[in-house]
């Protein structure tokens, strides 16, 4: 069993007082890996977290390797399929549900819980989320307790990373990092979207697994070039089979992980020296990014941040085509936008130490292109401290290797 994160369970057990619960039991992945250490693979894991700091997980049976690494206190396995039998994941909980909440004397207990709406990212290609249907669950095994939706106090954790989780999320920014510099070495003229994408996303997995510590990584990286990139804006990336040219910009964005910790990363190249237009955009990019990370301090409001990014943009003639927030929180979510904090003109939100986010100013003009630089931040005692310092400077973003113009020193 790994050392348990103290600090993340005396945060837990900090805000269960404060919300005058005496349990928290949690289904999504993203919870259950806050609250135990383990990211489940299937989905069909649950969380349970006293006051009083007991923790234990409810695993399936061949996740059991992986499971038996989390730190809760006690570790109860089901078997979610039988050939005896057909049963759902809600039928295979129940047993050891009542095993667990007996042994934490939970039977007449006010137990939080998620409840509304959420953004999970992908553990596996299909994964288990058990909805509203887990409440009638939980009160058929549990019928003396009483429920209580706490989603604020869940994203209100989840917002503010312990020292052991920023490490872990720099660990994954470490793995993606070399995947940006090798995969960026590759790219080549004639090449579609899709193939790029996928020289990026295979070194995910054969630069992450192999490092230390490091049970699962992979990701999910996607290449939109040309005017293909000017819609880089929306709600998803999408890889295409367009080839590129050296004309094109070409905008890569990535979602990795390791072992449920995640990035947001994008760089833009150019395989070819800039013109003056190009060179414009860069510049302004840039500058904004600069910009955002000299607002980033504990107290400043994440609206300021936002702004000190869309002023730089404004000033160089570009406000217009900068088309979405400045950032979002990062960490146990790969893309939500609703995660904490939200670095957005009408965020009522400020910034603490231990907050992890992405700064992501961009450029999308419609018809040529778009420009956006994505970099992982985490909120120090003083200032942004950047987890993914690399490609930021024009010279590195620039593939023609006969280029000598504002490279990094």
């Amino acid at each position: 069993m790994p050392s348990r994160d103290v600090e993340r369970m005396e945060r837990i057990q900090r805000a269960l007082g404060e919300a005058q619960v005496d349990g928290l039991i949690c289904t999504l992945p993203v919870y259950v890996l806050l609250l135990t250490g383990y990211w489940p693979v299937v989905g069909t894991s649950i969380a349970i977290v006293t006051r009083g700091g007991q923790v234990q997980l409810l695993a399936p049976e061949d996740e059991k390797e992986l499971a038996q690494k989390s730190w809760a206190d006690q570790v109860h396995y089901f078997n979610p399929a039988s050939l005896d039998e057909l049963r759902s994941a809600e039928d295979a909980i129940r047993d050891p549900l009542r095993e667990a909440v007996k042994g934490l004397k939970l039977e007449h207990a006010r137990l939080g819980y998620e409840h509304g709406p959420a953004s999970e990212p992908s553990s596996y290609a299909a994964m288990n989320l058990y909805g509203a249907s887990i409440l009638d669950v939980y009160r058929e095994v549990i019928p003396g307790a009483t429920f209580l939706p706490l989603d604020d106090v869940l994203a209100r954790l989840a917002a503010v990373k312990t020292p052991n989780e920023v490490n872990a999320i720099q660990r994954t920014c470490s793995i993606a990092e070399r995947a940006f510099w090798r995969g960026s070495g590759r790219i080549q003229p004639g090449m579609t979207e899709i193939e790029v994408a996928g020289v990026f996303r295979l070194y995910l997995g054969v630069d992450g697994i192999g490092v230390k510590g490091v049970e699962r990584a992979d990701g999910f990286a996607f290449c939109m070039s040309g005017p293909n990139s000017a819609q880089a804006y929306g709600a998803y990336a999408r890889s295409r089979s367009r080839k590129i040219s050296r004309a094109d910009l070409l905008l890569v964005h990535c979602n990795s992980y390791a072992d449920g910790y995640w990035s947001d990363i994008t760089r833009t190249y150019s395989l070819s020296r800039f013109d003056e237009r190009k060179e414009r955009m860069y510049d302004a990019v840039l500058q904004a990014r600069q910009a955002a990370l000299e607002a980033v301090r504990p107290g400043a409001k994440a609206a300021d941040v936002d702004r000190a990014a869309r002023e730089v943009l404004t000033g160089h003639g570009f406000g217009k085509e900068f088309r979405h927030g400045t950032g979002h929180g990062v960490g146990f979510s790969a893309i939500s936008h609703n995660a904490r904090p939200r670095l957005h003109p009408k965020s009522p939100e400020t910034l603490e130490t231990g907050m992890v986010f992405n700064i992501e100013p961009a450029i999308y003009v419609e018809g040529f292109g778009g420009i956006r630089h994505c970099d992982v931040i985490a909120v120090n005692s003083k200032e942004a401290k950047v987890l993914t310092p690399f490609q930021s400077s024009i010279g590195d973003l620039v593939l023609d290797r006969s280029y000598s113009g504002k490279r990094a020193a």
